[in-house]
């Protein structure tokens, strides 16, 4: 692609780099240049003109970013993805419906190491989506790239891109009291909302005595697919109240504790091929926490192992805690 000033007879057929305006009328940048636009200009007092020329072998901005997106979803309906039109060089792809974010982190980077004008941006591995939010844009810088370049990134991305959907339909919560707790509408709320947001419905709520055989017995009889807990006091080690149910109810727990703050007194487990999630007092509120990331993921099937927790420390300092004193609050002016 040529880029720069030319005369207006030499303009015809050439894509407008900046707007112009011309008597009344606004020219806009990316337009495609005709011998009426160049009249106009012409008219105006304009000599020259900066546009965009492309050369033999070059793929116009919205043609690229078209290729390039149907190369990152080849099927996006079957991987939960809408593609939108193309326009000044990008294409957006939307989320069809609720689900988490699943993403070719290596084939992705190897993307957009291959022109600097070609662009792949994509929100964090893992995020939830709701429908209608944006997964990724792929935005053509310039408004010509080589064609060789486009058909290089689009085979390293092949399918980088999807849409992992909600593979269970209900979850089923359980929750402790404790004598002179907190009231638990708000935490319930909360709750509900989460998992609706999900596409699950919150089928069996269960509200029970912090104590390990009221809170088995509790985990013997819920329904949904899958089971969460929040106590009334915080769990505070492996075999408190809230994990030592799960052990008599017949279930195992995986892991207790999470690198994510918010979030750390959170615990994970299996009852009956059920998973078991303990969450951590934070999630009373509708704030993001780290039990987000784990519900999100658990609900659309992504493994979320021990190991996979242990994984979410690298950005999972979420917010300073207003409640704690504030690091900084310490240093001296």
């Amino acid at each position: 692609m040529k880029f720069g000033s030319v005369p207006l007879r030499e303009a015809a057929g050439a894509i407008l780099a900046h707007s112009v305006k011309a008597q009344d009328t606004k020219l806009r940048k990316g337009l495609l240049l005709t011998q009426t636009h160049l009249d106009e200009m012409a008219a105006a007092g304009l000599t020259s003109v900066t546009v965009a020329q492309l050369e033999p072998g070059d793929c116009h901005e919205n043609d690229a970013a078209r290729s390039l997106a149907e190369a990152l979803a080849p099927d996006p309906a079957t991987v939960g993805l809408r593609v939108t039109e193309p326009f000044t060089g990008r294409v957006n792809l939307l989320a069809r419906g609720p689900g988490v974010a699943v993403l070719d982190v290596q084939a992705l980077e190897a993307f957009n190491l291959v022109n600097p004008m070609i662009t792949v941006a994509t929100v964090p591995q893992y995020q939830q989506m709701g429908s209608g939010g944006m997964v990724a844009t792929i935005k053509v810088i310039s408004y010509a790239v080589p064609g060789e370049d486009v058909a290089r990134a689009s085979a390293l991305a092949q399918g980088a891109v999807r849409l992992s959907g909600p593979v269970f339909r209900s979850a089923g919560l359980i929750v402790t009291d404790i004598p002179g707790g907190v009231s638990n509408d708000k935490g319930i709320a909360a709750i509900r909302g989460r998992v609706e947001a999900l596409g699950m419905g919150l089928d069996d709520i269960r509200v029970v005595p912090h104590e390990i055989q009221a809170l088995s017995a509790a985990l013997t009889g819920v329904k949904g697919d899958i089971v969460l807990i929040l106590t009334g006091s915080a769990t505070s080690d492996a075999h408190d109240v809230a994990p030592q149910a799960v052990r008599v109810a017949g279930g195992q727990v995986d892991r207790f504790g999470m690198p994510v703050d918010p979030g750390n007194l959170l615990f994970t487990g299996l009852l009956d091929a059920r998973p078991v999630i303990g969450l951590p007092g934070c999630a009373r509120s509708p704030a993001l926490n780290g039990a987000d990331w784990v519900l999100s993921r658990v609900a659309c099937g992504i493994e979320t192992t021990a190991a996979h927790i242990a994984g979410m420390g690298v950005g999972g300092l979420l917010k300073e805690i207003p409640t704690r004193p504030q690091p900084r609050a310490s240093i001296k002016r």
